[in-house]
Parts: structure tokens; C-alpha cells; sequence
């Protein structure tokens, strides 16, 4: 116990999910959360959106589970709202030592059928939000002049390409370009920056989308989901994400930097 004790992480799409787990796990460790999420709905998704009430129960389990907790609506596409959480977070806490940056989306297509729509709205969310979120915590962290841990969360489509899913696998190797030019811009400031890359996780968020589908239309395209780990298991949990988000945030990791992490049940092998 006690791994991030005394630090402060903040974590967007922290309302369900990954992120939720993430929030919990560093607050079992000894870190107190800023937990941020969007908490509505986008344009282009399909499956229900996180919820205040959701937000809300994130924040009591962080609070069970030792943590104390700070709790903000904000949009990681609006670079202002960042500032203002980032803000926020200095004025209760005194700075900010981990940056999760976990808020994502993911809808699947052909690209035949990709519309302007679902391309701007994943790459907004999911590389450009996540700019956003390091743009915003940066200065803070670099002014405290204590380190810190930077943990991008990417995908296993940061590392290889899948059928359907371009627009989204665009924006997490983007994630992966970020992570690699501010593992540099930063190790000056002691701030180490990574990339976790899971493979499927059991979320809401992999409901209701449009992929089985796409797998009954194409199965040969298909085999790279159905068949996707070489583990046998179709999908981890989010808590096997949040151990490695932990141990990147924790001193046990002090000198890992520039890292691709993968926690894929070896689906970068198949």
C-alpha cells in the first residue's frame, strides 16, 4: 500500500469505466483524484453516455477507497475547461504530480462510410483532447518542480492497424507521437511520459457500436476481433489497465520514459 502516497492524479473520463478503475486504484495507493469526465453525449457515438450520477459515484469509491477527491463536467475539447479544471486542482490540492489521459471514444466504420462527422469527433476527442489535457497540466507540474508521470492511454491501434476503425486508429498513433516528443520535451523536469495500449476492455463504452455488424458482413476482416488475443480471453478488465497506469505513476517506474506499455493478452503478437 502506499505506492502514490501523497500524490495528486488527474484523470479524465473518469465518470465509468477505465477511468473510474484508474481513479479508485491510485486512491488505494495513497493518491488523491481530480476526476473528470464530459458526463453527456456526443454527436457521433451510439452506445449511453457517463451521467452526473455516474461522475458521482466515481467520486464516493474514491472516497471509500481512501482518496480524497475533487470532481469536475468538462470537455476535454475545450481547451478552457482544461485550464479551469487544471486550476481548480492546483487551488485544492497544490499541484498536480500524475496526468491520466484516458477520455476516449470509439465507433467503428468502413471508410467508405466515415463521415466528416465521426472523423473530426474521434480525432478531436481522442488525440486532440489529449493535448489538451497535457497542455493544460504542464505548466502547473513544471513550475512545482517535483516531477511527475504523464500516462497517455492508446489502444493496441496505436501499434498496428484493424478493419473499421481508421479514424481511430489514426488518432492513437497520433497519441503515441505526442507521448514520444513530450517523453523528450519533458525529461528535463523529471515528468516522464507513456503510452498504455490495451487491447478490447470490458466497458460500456464497447456496447452498442456498430461492429458486430461489420464482423457478420466481412468474416475474414472479422478474425482480426473474433480471434483478436492470444490469450484465451475476448476482453480484460479495466482493472488490469489500472495496474499498469499505477505502476507508471508510482516511483517503481521513475525511470521509465518514452514507453509503449502494452496490456493486450498478446494481441500485438497474433
Amino acid at each position: 500500500m502506499g505506492r502514490v502516497e501523497g500524490k495528486v492524479a488527474l484523470i479524465t473520463g473518469a465518470a465509468r469505466g477505465q477511468g473510474r478503475s484508474h481513479a479508485v486504484r491510485l486512491a488505494e495507493e495513497g493518491a488523491s483524484i481530480v476526476a473528470v469526465d464530459i458526463c453527456g453525449p456526443l454527436a457521433t457515438t451510439t452506445y449511453p453516455p457517463a451521467t452526473p450520477d455516474d461522475l458521482d459515484l466515481t467520486m464516493k469509491l474514491v472516497e471509500a477507497a481512501g482518496g480524497d477527491v475533487l470532481g469536475r463536467q468538462a470537455d476535454v475539447r475545450d481547451l478552457q475547461a482544461m485550464d479551469a479544471v487544471v486550476g481548480s486542482a492546483v487551488d485544492r490540492f497544490g499541484g498536480i504530480d500524475v496526468v491520466v489521459a484516458n477520455a476516449g471514444i470509439a465507433t467503428f466504420g468502413a471508410l467508405a462510410d466515415l463521415t466528416p462527422e465521426l472523423w473530426h469527433e474521434m480525432l478531436d476527442v481522442n488525440l486532440t483532447g489529449v493535448w489538451h489535457t497535457v497542455k493544460a497540466a504542464t505548466p502547473p507540474m513544471v513550475e512545482a518542480d517535483r516531477g511527475g508521470s504523464m500516462i497517455l492511454i492508446s489502444s493496441v491501434g496505436g501499434l498496428k492497424g484493424s478493419p473499421w476503425l481508421s479514424h481511430y486508429v489514426t488518432a492513437k498513433h497520433g497519441v503515441v507521437g505526442l507521448m514520444r516528443a513530450l517523453a523528450n520535451e519533458l525529461a528535463p523536469h523529471r515528468i516522464r511520459v507513456n503510452t498504455v495500449h490495451p487491447t478490447g476492455v470490458a466497458t460500456p463504452m464497447m456496447s452498442g457500436t456498430a461492429l458486430p455488424d461489420l464482423i457478420s458482413r466481412d468474416p475474414f476482416l472479422g478474425r482480426s476481433y473474433v480471434d483478436a488475443n492470444a490469450l484465451p480471453v475476448t476482453a480484460i478488465e479495466p482493472e488490469d489497465v489500472s495496474n499498469a497506469v499505477l505502476w507508471l505513476a508510482s516511483d517503481e517506474a521513475r525511470y521509465v520514459t518514452g514507453a509503449t506499455i502494452p496490456v493486450d493478452a498478446g494481441a500485438l503478437v497474433r
